[in-house]
């Protein structure tokens, strides 16, 4: 086989002499070279180097093409694995060989099993678990020799494939345990590639159109991803989390607090980021901490921030006064570890993670970290936190824009509060709510029990009524008229708990409430279309008027809310049906329902082609 240099001066001398022969046909031009459109089209097929499909029969024009369809379609994604394990030129094109050599034979060249049929390989092809082992499988010299003759794609992926030169933090790959491919992070302004690995349901075996739906399903899950991974890999998000006290501060004191729970545990964290809470476990006694971390950036600057601090997992002596190292880093999804013959099913003693999310269910972290605690906890092993629960309550005028635009430097501009609250009917926002601005007592919307509850409880509906707060009357109110309260919307919130059931020394709670102090999740705030009239006691009217209204005012508002997990990947929606109730001397009535609905989905900007921080997510009324 020739060299790669070999290769290039081949191609060189090839475009010269085609060069040559373009210049002689334009100094002699006549009608001897006219070709009909079907000859021209064989002769464009002729002349341009084709690239076949490592695992099906789509062809392609360059590499970057046949690559994204073989990660998104396929589960291989060689620009990945070339840069996760530094693979020379030499074992790319082993690796290439090999693939193609286990496809021909209808083999998985991750797992080794061997399918039925094409179909039935490309049905079973998944992400890869156990690089090392693939790898002493390819790497061997008899695949130099190439498998597909003219194999066009061997002498020019490593001039297609970008070098990833700008990423700062390098680590040792023997230090990260990789255990797939997740997104090839770039520091660099111009990329931004990261890929999250989904199942497609219909294989692809042919280049029609079924390759263009590959691809297009790819994009969709890359978008969505870019705002996900991409976000997460930014320092500036890692800042903003571990810079929350209320929320590092329970974690910090739910680990180190309980000594008894921690000394000597194997503790897994799903989700790690910098590594800041196996960093607690770590210093709280665990025995050993498998880290967990999607992002291949941010496995990398958690194991040398583990490395830094005398916390990570080696084979070599530590210096004085460093502490053993117990901290182990995986790269990869939670649900791609199925696999890992190093983390033993229910051997973990303490599943930690910080899961939530907007809204709390926002982002859809929790499924992960439940299946994390099926497969690896033992019986009766902690997760922390072990409780979550939703809460809601009504907010009247002073949680909107509109108090600020009636009175600017004494000019009156509500017009334009009327018309923000309009757009926040329709787009409502995630914000921080003054706790004076709540107009109802709080009522419990949702609880889950972390250790017993499964997936599909993540979607539920709720109802729940609120009443106007109590007010307390004045001495010249006597036997006027009661105080009407506006309720413009509803605010939800949550909290986590670090029980007595697994934290017996010190239990904690996380609040996000609107009465405690603020944290990076604020709340999430759902407006009216029109603000509801409420009132503690009766109201008589002398005439009949609509529920909710001055004249009507509602003594109590019964909500109807769900949240389920939403067709696009990550996101959420919520649903919102409104009653208001009456009483009038005659007895009680029910108004009519107002019904809303929302769906929330992350919203990313981009300035200048670099991707900031994620913006507060915007809930689109649908």
């Amino acid at each position: 086989m020739a060299t790669h240099h070999e290769e290039e001066e081949n191609l060189d001398e090839k475009k010269l002499h085609d060069t040559e022969d373009d210049d002689g046909e334009e100094e002699d031009q006549n009608w001897d070279d006219w070709k009909t459109d079907g000859e021209e089209e064989e002769e464009l097929e002729g002349s341009k180097e084709l690239f076949f499909c490592l695992f099906c029969d789509s062809v392609f024009s360059s590499c970057s093409p046949l690559f994204e369809h073989c990660a998104s379609a396929h589960h291989f994604d060689f620009n990945a694995i070339k840069k996760t394990h530094n693979l020379d030129f030499y074992k790319c094109i082993k690796l290439i060989n090999y693939v193609r050599s286990q496809v021909a034979e209808n083999r998985c060249w991750s797992c080794g099993m061997t399918c039925q049929s094409k179909r039935d390989l490309q049905n079973h092809l998944h992400e890869l678990v156990n690089f090392e082992s693939s790898m002493l499988q390819s790497d061997d010299d008899k695949y130099l020799k190439p498998i597909l003759q003219d194999d066009a794609l061997l002498y020019s992926f490593a001039e297609d494939v970008e070098d990833a030169d700008g990423d700062d933090i390098s680590t040792d790959p023997k230090e990260l345990v990789n255990l797939n491919q997740f997104e090839q992070i770039s520091t660099d302004d111009e990329s931004c590639s990261d890929r999250y690995p989904c199942r497609l349901t219909n294989p692809c075996e042919n280049g029609g159109k079924e390759v263009a739906s590959a691809s297009d399903r790819a994009n969709q899950i890359r978008d969505i991803n870019k705002n996900y991974f991409g976000s997460y890999s930014s320092f500036g998000i890692h800042k903003e989390m571990i810079s929350d006290k209320v929320r590092t501060d329970a974690y910090r004191q739910a680990v180190l607090e309980n000594p008894s729970l921690l000394r000597g545990a194997v503790v897994m964290d799903v989700g790690c980021g910098t590594g800041i809470l196996s960093l607690f476990a770590a210093q709280g006694g665990a025995s050993r901490v498998i880290a967990v971390e999607a992002s291949e950036k941010m496995a990398a600057v958690a194991t040398q921030i583990a490395k830094d601090n005398g916390f990570l997992q080696s084979g070599f002596p530590r210096s004085s006064g460093q502490h053993d190292g117990v901290i182990e880093v995986v790269q990869g999804m939670v649900e791609d570890l199925d696999n890992a013959t190093h983390i033993q099913p229910h051997s973990v003693d303490v599943l930690l993670s910080e899961w939530m999310g907007y809204c709390l269910l926002y982002e859809s972290m929790l499924s992960s970290v439940l299946l994390a605690r099926d497969r690896w906890l033992k019986p009766g092993g902690a997760i922390l936190p072990d409780t979550a629960t939703m809460f809601v309550a009504g907010f009247g005028k002073g949680g909107t824009s509109i108090p600020f635009w009636e009175n600017v430097y004494s000019f009156n501009m509500s017009c334009i509060g009327l018309e923000e609250v309009e757009g926040a009917a329709r787009n409502p926002i995630v914000d921080v709510i003054d706790s004076c601005d709540i107009v109802t007592p709080t009522q419990v919307l949702q609880t889950f029990d972390l250790l017993t509850m499964r997936s599909d409880q993540m979607d539920f509906t709720a109802k729940v009524e609120l009443e106007p707060k109590s007010v307390t009357p004045t001495n010249n109110s006597t036997g006027s008229k009661p105080e009407i309260t506006w309720c413009h919307g509803l605010v939800l919130w949550f909290e986590t708990g670090f029980t007595e059931r697994f934290c017996s020394e010190m239990p904690t709670n996380l609040s996000t409430s609107p009465y405690n102090p603020k944290t990076h999740w604020s709340q999430t705030i759902l407006t009216f279309r029109e603000p509801i009239a409420m009132a503690s006691s009766k109201v008589t009217s002398e005439k009949p008027a609509a529920v909710g209204t001055n004249a009507c005012p509602a003594v109590s508002v019964q909500s109807r809310i769900s949240i389920v997990r939403a067709v696009q990947h990550r996101c959420i929606d919520i649903s919102m049906e409104l009653t208001g109730i009456g009483s009038d001397e005659h007895g009680s009535e029910s108004g009519d329902a107002l019904v809303w609905v929302y769906s929330i989905s992350l919203s990313t900007s981009v300035t200048n082609n670099q991707e900031t921080e994620p913006e507060l997510i915007e809930l689109n009324f649908g």
